[in-house]
């Protein structure tokens, strides 16, 4: 469902993504794990078309993002680390107007706004200002448009930040339960407890580079760990890695 081919993304001579190559299947939850400056909102940025790769292919669903980026997007829900909001609009006319891009009919769109205002608590707030919402109230608002067209992918970034535990846990059911149902989810995060608790595979990055990618049981081997503690296999990895670069550039 989401293919990643020989992916790049420089910046003068810094590769920030450099020759990403992975598959994430439907129905799968993918966790993105990486140091600060790794590569992750980057390689985001450019999956959803918002940057141009230097080479390589992003595939969202069988559609080459460069290629044919309306038909990759209309399939996809893309949520930013920080929430991007026309804050004079009420969260109901904020939905409204993303629904309309995606062109859906009036009953369907009037349905799931219901539904997913219900579902993220905050119906009570539909005809209020966005400007009077919290930092988490706004990223739930975010999920709600991201959502609104039922897509079959689902990318990420950082969805926790600002979230109250009772947030942060509907988030998590919700991630669930549409991977459950045959969503896609790319989700892009710094809480390795997150990335443990939900996700089916976890990739990690570092220096732009996929350094391991596989189940929990598979990173262990990768990083000949016993300890059954993700953060542990994530340091021991990125560990080896700064090592290793330290070395070539002796």
């Amino acid at each position: 469902m989401i293919q990643l081919i020989n992916l790049t993304k420089h910046y003068g001579k810094l590769a920030a993504v450099d020759a990403l190559n992975f598959e994430v299947p439907a129905g799968e939850l993918f966790g993105f794990l990486g140091p600060n400056g790794a590569g992750k909102t980057t390689t985001i940025r450019v999956m959803m078309g918002i940057l141009k790769p230097t080479a390589g292919r992003i595939v969202l669903g069988g559609y080459d993002v460069e290629r044919e980026p309306e038909k990759a997007k209309a399939i996809s829900g893309f949520i930013p680390d920080r929430p991007f909001i026309y804050e004079k609009l009420c969260g109901g006319e904020f939905l409204d107007f993303v629904g309309k891009l995606h062109r859906l009919e009036p009953r369907r769109l009037e349905r799931r706004m219901t539904e997913l205002l219900k579902l993220l608590e905050l119906t009570p707030w539909r005809d209020e200002l966005v400007e009077s919402y919290s930092h988490g109230m706004k990223q739930r608002l975010v999920m709600c448009a991201a959502l609104i067209h039922e897509p079959q992918i689902l990318i990420i970034d950082e969805p926790m930040v600002g979230m109250d535990p009772r947030g942060a846990r509907t988030l998590k059911d919700l991630f669930r339960s549409l991977a459950e149902n045959g969503t896609t989810i790319f989700l892009s995060t710094h809480s390795i407890a997150v990335a443990e608790e939900i996700c089916h595979r976890i990739g990690i990055i570092q220096r732009g580079r996929l350094i391991a990618c596989g189940t929990m049981a598979e990173l262990h081997d990768q990083a000949a760990s016993k300890d059954g503690n993700l953060e542990s296999v994530f340091l021991e990895l990125t560990r080896e890695q700064i090592a290793d670069g330290a070395a070539a550039e002796r």
